[in-house]
């Protein structure tokens, strides 16, 4: 069988999108301006469309699409790698913008990326089957931080709320009967860091990012915080 499918996303323009793509290392393989501005974007087996529509919002977009890898991590830095070079830096807040790349908790490795349309492209791969197992199980969150941790990562990536991740983990830090341990506090002030980035308020984001790189951690946890760590020096380096 041979079935294939191939997402239509929408946009205002289509030049703006089209280089978006092709610094991501895609081909146009089609375009065309008129009657009906679409076009075609090629990057091996990866396959997106466009079409233009000039009352389209790119703010108030909603289209989606998931693109599922073999190696995740390859095509996040080969991402990153392209957007540098054609944007000066990684853009990683408004439009276009390229989020972290991490484990999620239903089993999946993944980062998403909105292109100038508005567009939210999810890039993910299955986790194998220990780490999975783990991951599920952490879908499940166990007391207080790991809940907040949760519930905040939802609101900040998959509900682009940062304004309201913010406020889920303001509340639990402000906590006065409970702790969390060094690993959930990295995570948490990381990932505050992260959305207070996005809304431009960079006195919070640098308590945040000062914050985290005191807590001390042990080699282990260092290992097992490699995706949030990683993201801190994104974040402090700007």
């Amino acid at each position: 069988m041979g079935e294939k499918t191939v997402p239509i996303l929408p946009c205002r323009t289509l030049q703006p999108v089209v280089d978006f793509y092709t610094a991501l290392g895609f081909e146009v393989t089609y375009q065309q301006k008129s009657p009906n501005p679409y076009a075609v974007v090629m990057r091996g087996d990866i396959e997106l469309q466009f079409f233009g529509m000039k009352h389209h919002d790119p703010h108030g977009a909603y289209s989606t699409c998931y693109v599922r890898t073999d190696d995740v991590d390859a095509l996040y830095r080969a991402f990153r790698a392209g957007l540098g070079a054609a944007y000066g830096r990684v853009p990683t807040r408004g439009l276009p913008r390229i989020g972290p790349l991490k484990d999620m908790a239903y089993g999946v490795r993944q980062f998403l990326m909105s292109d100038p349309g508005g567009n939210c492209v999810r890039v993910g791969q299955a986790l194998h089957t220990a780490v999975r197992d783990t991951a599920e199980e952490a879908a499940r969150p166990k007391g207080t931080f790991e809940r907040a941790l949760h519930h905040a990562s939802l609101l900040a990536d998959s509900k682009e709320d940062p304004q309201g991740a913010a406020k889920v983990i303001d509340r639990v830090l402000g906590l006065t009967d409970e702790r969390p341990t060094p690993p959930q506090l990295v995570r948490l002030l990381v990932l505050r860091a992260d959305v207070a980035a996005r809304l431009g308020d960079e006195v919070s984001a640098a308590s945040a990012r000062v914050g985290a790189t005191g807590v001390r951690l042990t080699a282990e946890e260092r290992v097992s915080l490699r995706d949030d760590l990683r993201r801190l020096d994104e974040l402090s380096a700007g």
